[in-house]
Order: structure tokens, then sequence, then C-alpha cells
């Protein structure tokens, strides 16, 4: 029973190793997501699904070491907690900071034309470009004023506002079916006399 014990509770690399692996690892992941791009964060196609599942598999082992026992899983993931919460305050106090590790938003869509070097710099396909308007109840991206590639890697989109001469239109169609509503309530009553 012992012998349980202390497999479950002794670690097996000293905790400074362990805190050092860490720190490294998580150093290494924001570099690597952040040189390879936004769109690893939020529009994952199979292949960026996979990458990622395998990533956290492949980095594991780095970060743990020879260590199989709870107390050096546990270290470990504390460890990333503190940094990441460190990193997540320190960057907030310092927005110049923090578009060196997150990035910038960046167009994809501008007066409804598409930018395609956009689309190009960050591996986006017009197929996704369109999959994701569509999410978000837009038939046509000539109806788009603005998408953006945000820092979470999330696109947004910003729908053109209607001009005058449409909200004139949609106005007088609003009103010819108010009359014809009107007219189908009273041309019977005409009839029936």
């Amino acid at each position: 029973m012992d012998s349980i014990w202390n497999d479950i509770m002794v670690s097996g690399i000293p905790v400074a190793e362990k805190v050092i692996r860490t720190i490294a690892v998580y150093a290494f992941l924001i570099g690597g997501l952040r040189l390879f791009g936004k769109r690893e964060l939020g529009q994952l196609n199979p292949l960026d699904f996979i990458v990622l599942l395998l990533l956290s598999n492949t980095v594991q082992n780095a970060i743990i070491g020879n260590d199989n026992s709870l107390a050096g899983g546990l270290t470990g993931a504390l460890v990333l907690m503190i940094v990441n919460s460190l990193l997540v305050r320190w960057t907030y106090s310092h927005p110049r900071i923090r578009r060196m590790v997150e990035g910038r938003a960046e167009d994809l869509v501008k007066d409804g034309h598409v930018l395609q070097h956009a689309l190009a710099h960050n591996q986006i396909t017009r197929e996704e470009l369109i999959a994701a308007a569509r999410k978000q109840g837009i038939e046509h991206l000539g109806d788009v004023s603005c998408a953006r590639l945000e820092v979470s890697g999330a696109v947004s989109f910003l729908v053109k506002e209607p001009t005058e001469v449409q909200r004139m239109h949609a106005d007088l169609v609003v009103r010819l079916d108010a009359l014809e509503k009107r007219l189908a309530i009273v041309a019977p009553a005409a009839g029936a006399q």
C-alpha cells in the first residue's frame, strides 16, 4: 500500500524542473500559435482539430518528463494555470504586449468585397468564410459591411445598413401589404350587399 501512495504522491522529477518545463512548453505554444495564425484557435477544420489534439499529447511528456505521479501532473497543471493567469493579467495592463502575444484583428471583407490577400494570409478559404457568414444568418457576402478575423480566431460580421432608397422601398411594401389586407376585409363585405 505504501508503494501505491508513493507512486501517486512522489514526483519523479524535481518540482523546479517541472516548473521550468511547463513554462517553456507554454511559451513555445504561445509563440507557435501566434506564428501559425489565429485560424488555429477559432476556425477549426478537421485537420486543425487533429493537429491540436496531437499537439496536446506531444507536449504532455515535455511538461511532465519521466513522471507519471498524480502530484507531478497536478503540479504541471497548477503551474500552467498560474502562468496563464499571470500572463493574462500582465497583458491586460500592457496593451502593446497584449498585441504582441495575441496579434490584431484583421479585415476579411470590406464593403461587401472579399479581401483575397487577407484570406490567403490567414489560410481561410472563401467557402469557410461563406460558411461562417451563414452561421450568423448572412446569405450573401455582398450584404456584409465588414467581416473580421478576431484575435480569438472567430470571424465576426457587420451587415450593411440599408440605404435610404432600400428603407423607403421596405416601408412602401409594408404599406401596400396593409392596404391589401384592408381591401380584403372591405371587398368581401361589399360583395355581400
